[in-house]
């Protein structure tokens, strides 16, 4: 395999920011394990050598950023991710660290009482990229936005994103930061070739208006594009004739 320092991947901008990121990223939800309501269903609970193990094989791959929440395992996936790109000898200008506020139950207040423990678990990492998880909150996304540009100004965090924000949502949320001359950096949506809705409900041509970015998560269907669970397999090979 190529050391990190020959491989070459060309980025892209994040936005209307300075983040420069390359076309795919790790996202980090199986490091937080079985820990969490929504992780028992979907992962067992991997050894912190694995990770330090994923994320190297990631790093030297060329691939330059990393996406994990506080819902993935209450902290445990931003911790494995830190002490990993510790391990992996990474200083903050090297990687781009994208995380997650959960708003299940939650007002706008909570932002700024929660981002201490966000600081915590990542560290020494900074957050590059702080996002509402959803659009669940008790508080309007106007109220968000609010919160999440105190940090941007406190220097907790440097760019704002949202995800699973409809259209309409995401409009909402680059109205309230630009009256605090902020971006909205993002949304991360559900995109591949089994869920194209963004091209259909208007959510890719209003990102492209506003030069927000949409990162698409689970783009091989948690492995369904990839045949994992197909009975035949060898079936999905282009090559391989089916006949009627």
């Amino acid at each position: 395999m190529e050391s990190r320092e020959s491989v070459k991947i060309e980025k892209r901008h994040l936005g209307k920011t300075d983040l420069q990121v390359t076309p795919i990223g790790l996202g980090c939800w199986q490091f937080a394990g079985s820990k969490g309501f929504m992780n028992r269903s979907y992962w067992n609970s991997p050894p912190q050598e694995e990770v330090d193990k994923i994320v190297k094989i990631t790093l030297d791959g060329g691939i330059n950023w990393f996406d994990t929440a506080e819902l993935y395992g209450r902290g445990s996936s931003e911790r494995a991710l830190s002490t990993a790109l510790c391990k992996a000898g990474m200083a903050n200008n090297d990687v781009v660290i994208a995380t997650k506020w959960s708003p299940f139950f939650r007002t706008a207040g909570n932002i700024p009482r929660t981002i201490d423990k966000r600081v915590e678990c990542l560290s020494p990492c900074k957050i590059d990229l702080y996002q509402i998880h959803m659009p669940y909150a008790f508080s309007s996304v106007e109220a968000q936005m609010d919160a999440m540009a105190g940090l941007v100004k406190e220097g907790k965090i440097r760019y704002i994103g949202v995800s699973n924000f409809s259209a309409i949502q995401m409009r909402r949320a680059h109205a309230a930061l630009a009256k605090h001359g902020l971006p909205l950096a993002s949304n991360q949506v559900r995109f591949n070739l089994v869920n194209r809705n963004p091209e259909k409900n208007g959510l890719l041509d209003a990102a492209k208006e506003l030069n927000v970015s949409l990162i698409a998560y689970s783009p091989l269907a948690q492995g369904l594009l990839t045949g994992k669970f197909h009975k035949n397999p060898e079936w999905i090979n282009p090559a391989f004739p089916i006949s009627n």
